[in-house]
């Protein structure tokens, strides 16, 4: 996780991998409310194997040649895993539905149901995890450290950390993007997303990207695998208006745009992230379940609570129904006082940016105004079993919240 390096529980780790396979990260989405076999809506509950989510979607709205726009899914899930989650189809009826494995590589359909509402982003309650850790130090003994870490994450809560995912689990750079777009250097953004080869890639990929840092834009969409497509429609933005006149800033700006909505807004949304984590980070050095004068409170329903009893504001946040939280810095979320406060201006001041910058004047549909988001969640039904050569951990977690911010406190290290 970038920029967590504190660890709030005392045992030792049980070391080893995640991972080793898509079938070692099981995720089940928790949907707010199950389909009624009635509506002119289609949901379709599918299992993915490698992939994530808004490639699906935009698989299936192609071969159904529909819009983008009637496509419908509460939260994006990791491609590297298995994952279970509700899409929806707004306006179709499910009888017109072409088989779509047919189309969909691993991809399983498990139901297909009419619904009267369509599926908007955040509308679950959450993610049970079956997650393998491979390769522990001992798995006897891993068993009970486990164990024990879970039953002191349940009083405490866990570290409310944002994942690799948020940021690019193969080259980590989704916050880079980001944090060019709120400096104002539009074209810094589309160099740091299409150029700048990772060593973790494949070398198609890492040519592809040098030739674009070359300025050989032509032979770089050409090499660009098809699996690369955002890439691929910047490139073909740029390429296009290149050969009309020199590139400018608006060219950039139009590059961006070619992107569908939800990635190119996750941008500035990983900067601020990345710049969550490191809050977090420090916050835990001094309690995630417990006020401190200044703190900014939220209830479970993430209301502010304007008036707070000193009296009673424990028990509430060790009962887990308030909680303090840390800002998502933008240009018009309140910053704490105390201690939190404190925290949260030393960040922004190591950053060199200003909350207005949050405001992305270049691209402002990009911007973001920033929110208070809780310091910690709760960590539910928990299980601990041994594997052949490791430990197998179950868990429900709460949306928006990662379940690798409860495994390196397990493992002892950064996944």
């Amino acid at each position: 996780m970038l920029n967590a390096e504190n660890f709030i529980t005392d045992f030792k780790g049980t070391g080893g991998i995640i991972r080793e396979s898509n079938e070692d990260f099981i995720v089940d989405e928790v949907p707010l409310t199950l389909p009624s076999g009635e509506g002119q809506n289609t949901w379709i509950h599918i299992e993915k194997n490698g992939k994530n989510t808004l490639d699906v979607v935009l698989d299936i709205a192609r071969n159904l040649h529909i819009s983008r726009k009637r496509m419908g899914f509460a939260g994006m899930k990791d491609r590297s895993a298995i994952t279970r989650q509700w899409i929806c189809v707004s306006n179709f009826n499910k009888e017109d539905l072409p088989n779509l494995e047919d189309f969909l590589y691993n991809v399983k359909v498990l139901d297909v149901q009419q619904n009267q509402k369509k599926i908007r982003i955040g509308q679950l309650r959450g993610n049970m995890f079956k997650l393998n850790i491979r390769n522990t130090n001992n798995p006897d003994e891993d068993v009970e450290i486990a164990r024990s870490v879970l039953d002191s994450l349940e009083v405490t809560g866990v570290p409310n950390y944002y994942g690799f995912q948020r940021f690019g689990e193969i080259r980590s750079n989704t916050h880079l993007v980001g944090k060019a777009l709120v400096e104002g250097n539009v074209k810094k953004a589309v160099d740091t997303y299409i150029g700048n080869p990772n060593p973790n890639e494949f070398n198609d990929i890492q040519q592809a990207r040098l030739l674009y840092d070359e300025g050989k834009l032509e032979e770089s969409y050409e090499l660009m695998p098809k699996s690369m497509r955002y890439e691929k429609y910047m490139l073909n933005e740029l390429i296009h208006s290149k050969k009309k006149h020199e590139l400018d800033e608006t060219d950039y700006i139009k590059a961006i745009e070619t992107l569908p909505k939800p990635l190119k807004r996750m941008f500035v949304n990983a900067y601020e992230s990345y710049l969550f984590n490191k809050i977090i980070n420090e916050r835990s050095k001094i309690g995630i379940n417990k006020y401190y004068s200044g703190d900014i409170i939220i209830d479970n329903n993430e209301n502010w609570i304007h008036e707070i009893d000193e009296n009673t504001i424990e028990e509430q946040i060790n009962n887990f129904t308030l909680h303090p939280t840390a800002p998502l810095i933008g240009s018009k979320v309140p910053i704490a006082e105390g201690k939190q406060g404190q925290i949260e201006q030393k960040i922004i001041e190591e950053e060199k940016i200003s909350q207005e910058d949050f405001q992305c004047p270049k691209t402002p549909k990009l911007g973001s105004h920033g929110i208070r988001r809780a310091v910690r969640f709760k960590i539910t039904d928990t299980n601990v079993t041994k594997i052949d050569n490791g430990i197998c951990v179950e868990f429900f977690i709460p949306k928006g919240c990662y379940a690798t911010a409860v495994l390196r406190e397990i493992m002892k290290k950064n996944v």
